[in-house]
C-alpha cells in the first residue's frame, strides 16, 4: 500500500502539471518554432538554461560533446539517485506543416518530437524543484543535445562520469503512431543497433563507346548493390533481426562517359552485437572481393552509430506496474509493442545504467493515418505532454519513494 505521504507528494505534483499544462503546449510552441540542428543548438540551449535561472537547483552546461545540461534536484529524504532523460534537436527538414508555429528556420524542423519532450521536461523539473523537500531521493534531468546525428550526445555525456551515480535512468518518446493516452512499452531489446557504412570505388574513366579500355566502377558499385542483400536472407541466423540498405549511389556523369569513381552509402540495423559483427565481416569481404573481380579499388568506412537499446526487464516490470496502477484519466491503456528497427542514442544509457525507454501515444486528433516522425508534416496531439510529464511524475514518486520495488495502488 502506498503511503500517506507518498499520495500526498504526488498529487501535488500531478494537480500542479495539470495546473500548468499550458505552459508545456506554449513552450513546445516556441521551441517548435526554432529548431535547430545536432550540435548547433546553442540558443535552444540558452533557452534551456534561462528556465532554471534563480531556481534553487544545480545546473551543469555544456556537458559532453555539446550543449548537453544536467539538472541536479536534491531531495530533502533519502532516496534512490535516478536520471530522466530529454533531447532536444531537430532534423535538416523543411517543414511542411501549416500550424501558426512553424519552423522559422528554413531547411529545420521538429520532426521528432524534441520540442515536446523539453517542453515537458522542464515543467515537471520546476514542479519537482518546487517539492524537492518532500522528494524522496536525488533526480537528474538530462537535457541532451544532438540525438539525431551520430556519434550523438548521449554517449559523450555517459563518457564524462556525470551519471555515475545513477540507480536508474527513464526516458519517453512522443509517437502518433497511437492516440493520446496509450503508453507503448517493450522489455529487452527493443530499439535496433545502428552503422553508418560509406564506399568509394575507383576504377578508370574512359569513353563509353570502349568499355575495354576502361574499368567502369558503376557496373563494380551495382554489383556491391546485389551482393549485399544476400547478407541477411544468407548469413544471419533466420532468427536475427537485420537490415542493410543502400540509400545513396552517387555515379551520376554524363550517358557516354565511363566514371573514375563512384561513391555509395548505406545503412546497417541489427539487434545484437554478434549480428553486427556477421554484417560487418561481409560487408568487408564483400568489398574486397569487388577489387579482385573488377580490378577496381574500394575505400570502406565502416562506423558503427548506435548499439541496440536494452530495456532493463525488472525496471521495465516496475513502470509498468507503477502505470497500470496509476488510475490516472490521463493514462488510459497501457501496451507492449513489437521491437523496432528505428534506432536512439538512449541505447548508452541503458549499456551502462538500467533503465528504461518507452513511448508516449501523440496521434492528432480527428487523424485517420497521421504522418511519422522524420515526416516534413510530423504532428503531434499537444494533450501528449501532460500524459508524458504525468507518466514520468508516476515513475518518479513510486520508484524512488518504494526504492524501485513494485508498489500496489492506494486502495490495496
Amino acid at each position: 500500500m502506498q503511503s500517506t505521504e507518498t499520495i500526498s507528494l504526488k498529487q501535488m505534483l500531478l494537480a500542479t502539471l495539470e495546473n500548468r499544462e499550458e505552459e508545456m503546449i506554449q513552450i513546445r510552441r516556441y521551441l517548435h518554432a526554432h529548431p535547430e540542428l545536432s550540435f548547433q543548438e546553442m540558443e535552444t540551449a540558452r533557452f534551456i538554461e534561462k528556465f532554471y535561472e534563480g531556481k534553487d537547483v544545480d545546473v551543469q552546461t555544456n556537458i559532453g560533446n555539446g550543449f548537453g545540461i544536467i539538472v541536479t534536484i536534491k531531495g530533502g529524504k533519502p532516496g534512490k539517485t535516478i536520471g530522466l532523460r530529454a533531447d532536444f534537436d531537430a532534423l535538416p527538414i523543411e517543414e511542411a506543416t501549416d500550424v501558426p508555429f512553424k519552423s522559422k528556420n528554413p531547411g529545420v524542423m521538429h520532426a521528432c518530437g524534441h520540442d515536446g519532450h523539453t517542453a515537458y521536461m522542464l515543467v515537471l523539473a520546476d514542479c519537482l524543484i518546487q517539492l524537492k523537500e518532500d522528494l524522496h531521493g536525488t533526480i537528474k534531468i538530462i537535457h541532451q543535445h544532438a540525438e539525431e546525428t551520430p556519434p550523438g550526445g548521449a554517449k559523450s555525456i555517459v563518457e564524462s562520469g556525470i551519471l555515475d551515480d545513477l540507480d536508474a535512468v527513464f526516458g519517453t518518446h512522443l509517437m502518433p503512431a497511437f492516440p493520446t493516452g496509450v503508453i507503448g512499452y517493450r522489455s529487452g531489446f527493443s530499439m535496433a543497433g545502428r552503422t553508418y557504412f560509406k564506399l568509394v570505388i575507383k576504377g578508370k574513366g574512359g569513353h563509353g563507346s570502349s568499355p575495354h579500355q576502361s574499368n567502369d566502377p558503376i557496373v563494380a558499385g551495382a554489383y556491391f548493390v546485389t551482393a549485399i542483400q544476400t547478407i541477411v536472407s544468407r548469413r544471419l541466423n533466420p532468427f536475427e533481426m537485420g537490415v542493410v540498405t543502400i540509400g545513396s549511389f552517387d555515379g551520376k556523369g554524363s550517358f557516354n562517359v565511363i566514371k573514375d569513381s563512384v561513391e555509395l552509402e548505406g545503412d546497417v540495423r541489427y539487434m545484437n552485437e554478434e549480428s553486427q559483427k556477421v554484417i560487418a565481416e561481409e560487408i568487408h569481404r564483400i568489398a574486397q572481393g569487388i577489387e579482385l573481380e573488377f580490378g577496381v579499388g574500394c575505400e570502406l568506412t565502416y562506423i558503427p552509430d548506435y548499439p541496440p537499446l536494452y530495456n532493463d526487464p525488472a525496471v521495465t516490470a516496475n513502470v509498468v506496474s507503477i502505470l497500470e496502477q496509476a488510475n490516472d484519466p490521463h493514462i488510459q491503456e497501457i501496451i507492449e509493442i513489437p521491437v523496432s528497427p528505428a534506432s536512439e542514442d538512449f541505447s548508452y544509457y541503458t549499456e551502462k545504467i538500467p533503465g528504461t525507454f518507452y513511448n508516449i501515444g501523440c496521434k492528432p486528433k480527428g487523424v485517420d493515418k497521421p504522418y511519422l516522425n522524420h515526416h516534413p508534416k510530423f504532428d503531434i496531439d499537444e494533450a501528449a505532454l501532460l500524459v508524458s510529464a504525468k507518466s514520468v511524475a508516476h515513475v518518479v514518486c513510486e520508484y524512488n519513494h518504494n526504492e524501485g520495488l513494485p508498489v500496489s495502488d492506494a486502495s490495496g
